[in-house]
């Protein structure tokens, strides 16, 4: 007996390929201080803008490079190199700032360099350094990027509650 036309139809068809799960990612602000190359996720940027005049402020940690106004409000800018002791930034004019925010707490940090956001895939975060010093307790983890290389994944709400607590102690 010879096969029906459907029946052909199905014997010459390609095999049908399987639908791939989809890869889970997340959106991370990316952006350069010094010699690193920082990401934070998205959600706790609020925005970027060019660094204002700074006001500093007596007896205060030395990553508090003082207090700047932003719409309206008053905010700590925070040298994330002295915090994280990788060196120090140099406030340049046209630099710019960005502001991050974790549990209502609002805080300007400078940046020598904004990339921009990327999407990471979840599955390409590598763990924090072991040893790494004392920036890795703020590490989320770590991610090799195509285009930009070695990306330190940093954990904003960890960054911005030690240093509340290192400013309050004082």
């Amino acid at each position: 007996m010879e096969p029906t036309p459907l029946q052909r139809a199905l014997a010459e068809a390609p095999e049908k390929t399987r639908p791939q799960a989809p890869r889970p990612e997340e959106e991370f602000f990316i952006f350069k201080l010094g010699a690193l190359t920082l990401a934070i996720v998205s959600k706790h940027i609020r925005e970027v803008s060019r660094l204002a005049p700074l006001t500093p402020l007596p007896r205060t940690p030395s990553f508090l490079l003082g207090v700047v106004g932003n719409r309206g409000q008053v905010m700590p800018v925070i040298d994330l190199l002295r915090f994280l002791q990788q060196g120090e930034s140099k406030p340049m004019p046209g630099g710019r700032l960005f502001v991050g925010e974790s549990n209502g707490l609002l805080v300007a940090f400078l940046a020598d360099h904004v990339i921009g956001l990327r999407r990471i895939f979840v599955a390409d975060k590598l763990p924090p350094p072991a040893g790494g010093g004392p920036a890795a307790e703020f590490l989320d983890g770590l991610v090799q990027h195509r285009e930009l290389g070695s990306l330190s994944l940093l954990d904003l709400p960890k960054v911005l509650q030690a240093a509340r607590a290192s400013v309050v102690r004082r």
